[in-house]
């Protein structure tokens, strides 16, 4: 991308290129909008990071990576323009456009839509941060297969942490989840396919308080949330690992001020997902509401980019 490029005004620029951002990509060109897409890390985001998508209309037993990399080409095989960039900076100009300012330019728009997703929350307990990527892990998929045969701890009860337990069951020898009430919170489909799993185990009104150990953990502390009392769990350095799905923490730090959040962080949004800016939209995960998944994503992308057609007065393609 040349200078020129960088400080030129597109229709609308579209931060963060998962399957939210990448569909709104495809909606904005097909309403001949001149289009930039905007990534700090990766093109698709974490879902390239699912090894297996079963729940994706139309192309079951799929992964991410193949979902997000077709996203991708058709965006740009309509003219969406993509670049490389850390975003750090939306400021909402006089005239009612945009400036985005990132690392490696400033990009300005009439229109922008906000796709970039949300991020493994910390559980909380003494020396996760300590053993984080040194037996602690936040991906199953980037990080089961070094527990072959190893014993994995699960800490969390909603969906996430169900489907990632039945993931990690095809290379840890023994499963434990970690649920701190006394039911889990997945969907009935996935929490039946825990309790009829021989290699998972369910640790109920159980909190996992510390971890301890050398250059790995070797030691675990629980808490019964019952009784309060406590017990420690010893195993041999490198015997075992901690997986943590406890939720995710939005990625909302360019919209304060812009955006109105709830209690968790989340982004409000009407029902054409703009914000309380005008011209300003969200997509995906950042977005408040009760199901985050790819289909959930990219059905944002396409109404946020219709509803930023509109706001310019484009008429969407069919």
């Amino acid at each position: 991308m040349t200078e020129k490029d960088k400080t030129s005004r597109h229709d609308v620029a579209i931060i963060g290129a998962g399957p939210a951002g990448l569909t709104a990509a495809i909606y904005a060109r097909r309403s001949l909008l001149d289009t930039l897409v905007l990534e700090r890390e990766a093109t698709g985001g974490q879902v390239i990071l699912t090894s297996e998508v079963d729940n994706y209309p139309g192309l079951p037993h799929t992964d991410g990576f193949t979902i997000a990399d077709a996203m991708q080409g058709q965006a740009m095989d309509l003219g969406a323009e993509f670049a490389m960039d850390d975003v750090c900076k939306i400021e909402h100009m006089a005239d009612g456009g945009f400036e985005l300012v990132g690392n490696e330019g400033t990009y300005q728009a009439k229109t922008v839509i906000v796709s970039g997703g949300a991020s493994p929350r910390n559980a909380g307990f003494v020396g996760e941060d300590r053993f984080a990527g040194h037996g602690v892990s936040y991906c199953a998929t980037c990080d089961g297969m070094f527990y072959r045969g190893k014993q994995v701890y699960v800490i969390g009860g909603g969906n996430s942490a169900a489907e990632e337990a039945l993931f990690l069951t095809r290379f840890a020898s023994k499963v434990t989840m970690v649920v701190r009430k006394d039911h889990m919170r997945a969907q009935a489909s996935v929490a039946k396919q825990i309790e009829e799993s021989p290699r998972v185990e369910v640790l109920y009104n159980t909190t996992l308080v510390a971890a301890d150990g050398g250059e790995l953990p070797s030691t675990l502390t629980f808490r019964d949330n019952l009784t309060g009392e406590t017990r420690v769990v010893t195993h041999e350095e490198g015997s075992f690992g901690i997986f943590v799905f406890v939720g995710r923490l939005p990625a909302t730090r360019l919209l304060e001020g812009l955006a109105d959040l709830d209690e968790q962080g989340y982004v409000v949004t009407n029902d054409r997902l703009e914000t309380r800016t005008p011209g300003l939209f969200v997509a995906g995960d950042l977005r408040q509401k009760p199901l985050r998944q790819i289909v959930t994503a990219a059905a944002d992308g396409a109404i946020a980019a219709t509803c930023a057609a509109a706001f310019l007065g484009r008429p969407v393609e069919g």
